[in-house]
């Protein structure tokens, strides 16, 4: 029964994301003064401020087009547009995985109705949906148990965000809890904080997680630092690099790549770097998407 739920909750955290994105209403800022981006359901979007809502349409002052008229059946989304989202006069839209670098996390959170899906090699799958803006809720799986039933792991990742400095320096609080559909070794899983300096696209982030598996945790924590540097619209550099310590020795695992950023998929190519493999390099490719998913509320 213990399992079953899970993996209940795995396909109730998909089916919760999928109607957000279907049925919730756009919302219509009301403040004059905010710059937002209006999106239309044919696919085009403006930048600009809304001046006048009427009964069936709004009006947006552009620098582009000037003043646009759009009807209320017409919208497909408004979004406030973030600081360091206009980069000289062009804007820059929002990276869909923009809480995470390649699977780790950061200090940042998704919004209240925000979600993604996020897949890398196939296999490795994971949906996350804000619940509020400071509260993020995530589940995963490989389905190993396509291949005649085998044992296969699941997972759900709850992170609460603390923005120390709004935009400049954020805090997040959470773990990954995991098990393993049809075996009995038990839970497993980390704890983690994470400490994210500068904006999203462009910021560092410090570490620090204890390990567990059972009811043992580990004697001494796992350090991250990683990174990210958005270099165009939709490119950034990226990086995640992990010290172990087992209390005989430490591992290093590093890891470095690439992130095409769009607006309704992110793609990430990386190479992982172990380095304990007795001089040789070793270069393990990393090939992941995510493809976003609802509407923030406000």
């Amino acid at each position: 029964m213990y399992k079953r739920i899970e993996l209940l909750l795995l396909c109730a955290i998909f089916a919760l994301g999928i109607q957000t994105a279907v049925a919730q209403d756009v919302k219509i800022p009301t403040d004059t003064t905010l710059l937002v981006s209006v999106e239309t359901t044919d696919g085009n979007e403006f930048i600009g401020y809304i001046r006048r809502i009427e009964a069936s349409r709004i009006y947006i002052s552009t620098e582009k087009y000037g003043e646009v008229r759009i009807q209320k059946k017409d919208l497909r989304q408004i979004k406030p547009v973030e600081q360091g989202q206009i980069v000289e006069g062009e804007y820059w839209v929002t990276d869909p995985n923009g809480t995470r670098y390649l699977f780790g996390p950061n200090g940042y959170g998704l919004r209240k109705g925000e979600g993604y899906y996020q897949n890398t090699w196939v296999f490795f799958n994971q949906v996350s949906y804000g619940i509020t803006n400071n509260f993020t809720l995530g589940a995963g799986v490989i389905p190993l148990f396509i291949f005649a039933g085998a044992p296969t792991p699941i997972w759900i990742t709850p992170k609460f965000s603390i923005p120390l400095k709004r935009n400049k320096v954020n805090l997040g609080v959470g773990g990954l809890f995991a098990t393993v559909l049809g075996e009995e070794a038990g839970s497993f899983g980390v704890a983690y904080g994470q400490l994210t300096l500068g904006q999203q696209g462009r910021n560092i982030n410090i570490g620090l997680g204890y390990g567990y598996a059972g009811d043992s945790w580990a004697n001494t924590p796992t350090v991250s630092l990683s990174g990210i540097y958005r270099t165009s619209k939709k490119f950034a550099l990226l990086s995640e690099n992990y010290i172990f310590d087992t209390g005989d020795e430490s591992y290093l695992l590093m890891s470095f790549g690439g992130r095409f950023i769009g607006k309704r998929i992110s793609i990430d190519a990386a190479f992982i770097v172990p380095t304990q493999t007795e001089g040789e390099v070793v270069l393990v490719p990393w090939l992941g998407l995510t493809v976003p998913f609802g509407k923030p509320a406000g």
